[in-house]
């Protein structure tokens, strides 16, 4: 699989570019702030319909203009696709495929695929559960589309019984629950669909967990060249052991929990259980990878998640396309080497730098030159 095409409007600092991509890398450089890292935050906007710096679309759209249009053309084993997408200024999103309008935009999943590296990546090793989390997603909905739906659903459950949540304490604040410490009839509702949902999800992140933990594990050696072994496990919240993936006693302890915790939800207003509050813990050696380990073993095992997931995912059929943002500066040149020798083989690699020298000789194709807001061929 591979981007032939990508054309920007009005996204970023754009005001337009349109750029032919072939497969084999290519490397867009420039100095800092000329749009780079805008190029491959659009191109995995079009792959995950989400950005990588940011948590909402707004600051996407060029000040001053209304909405932003992204046009990738995609050339996989199977067949020719054209996405495109535009992103608008306070009201839905729009998204056609090969010209015909979708009426749900999570439909177009799947038509590219991709893996980012980029500096944020350091967050999921040092980072809140958060970071992790929004991995395993994103990388579930790339693997199995179907998932968008079921982190749709999960969402807008929690939303409500939340909401629900945080009106019973305000209720019981002011002496109008009625009901002292009891909890409103219409949460009993909420709580079976979010033990649905929310076992569904759990599930899908459980056998994603499993497939992961061997290519991590690979990935971090041939990028460290440590002996160090690198472990991970999902931690449900409430639980101290790794659960099965087994969806009906998923849901049935989904539901003890939430027992459980009644009270304390009811006091504090929000949702204590599920899916959105559980974690990947990543180790290296005996000790957590968070707190524990050094800026280089960090980067290390960021980049092995993300190579991790590039294996997962062609293993599937096409290669994905893999973006590198601005990577090779963070590293040694032990590591870029490394990196490189990894990806080198990959059907279609983007490759953003300040410094041309910064990127590998491996690395060797197309090149492209970023300045004041133009695409130029090198």
């Amino acid at each position: 699989m591979h981007l032939s095409r990508l054309a920007l409007t009005d996204f970023r600092s754009y005001a337009a570019a349109d750029v032919e991509l072939a497969p084999g890398v290519s490397t867009f450089t420039g100095a800092n702030g000329q749009g780079k890292t805008n190029l491959v935050e659009a191109a995995a906007y079009v792959a995950t319909f989400g950005s990588h710096r940011v948590a909402t679309d707004a600051p996407l759209i060029r000040h001053g203009a209304q909405r932003a249009i992204l046009r990738a053309a995609v050339t996989s084993a199977e067949r020719d696709s054209l996405v495109e997408i535009e992103i608008n200024q306070g009201k839905a999103n729009r998204v056609r495929l090969n010209r015909v309008p979708l009426p749900r935009p999570r439909e177009a999943l799947g038509t590219l695929r991709c893996v980012l590296f980029a500096p944020e990546d350091l967050a999921m090793v040092k980072g809140d559960p958060d970071q992790r989390r929004r991995y395993l997603d994103e990388l579930l909905v790339a693997i199995r589309p179907r998932f968008a739906g079921v982190r749709a659903d999960y969402d807008r459950v929690l939303r409500q019984r939340t909401a629900l949540l945080k009106s019973a304490k305000a209720a019981r604040f002011t002496g109008q629950g009625g009901g002292g410490g009891a909890a409103p009839s219409a949460l009993e509702v909420w709580d079976d669909h979010l033990v649905t949902h929310g076992a569904e999800l759990t599930a899908g992140r459980l056998e994603l967990t499993a497939a992961l933990r061997p290519l991590a594990a690979k990935a971090y050696a041939a990028v460290s060249g440590e002996d160090l072994t690198t472990g991970m496990s999902y931690r449900q919240s409430g639980r101290e052991d790794e659960p099965a993936a087994d969806r009906a006693a998923l849901a049935e302890g989904l539901r003890e929990s939430l027992a459980r915790v009644r009270r304390a939800e009811l006091e504090r207003g929000v949702c204590l259980v599920g899916p959105h509050r559980d974690d990947l813990e990543l180790r290296i050696g005996e000790l957590p990878a968070r707190g524990y380990a050094s800026h280089g073993e960090s980067w290390s095992l960021a980049l092995a998640l993300r190579l991790a997931a590039y294996d997962l995912l062609r293993s599937g059929g096409d290669d994905p396309v893999l973006m590198l943002d601005d990577v090779f500066a963070e590293l040694d040149g032990g590591r870029r080497e490394s990196l490189a020798g990894l990806v080198s083989g990959a059907e279609q690699v983007l490759v953003t730098a300040a410094v041309p020298a910064d990127v590998p000789a491996l690395l060797a194709g197309q090149r492209f030159e970023v300045s004041g807001g133009a695409v130029f061929r090198a």
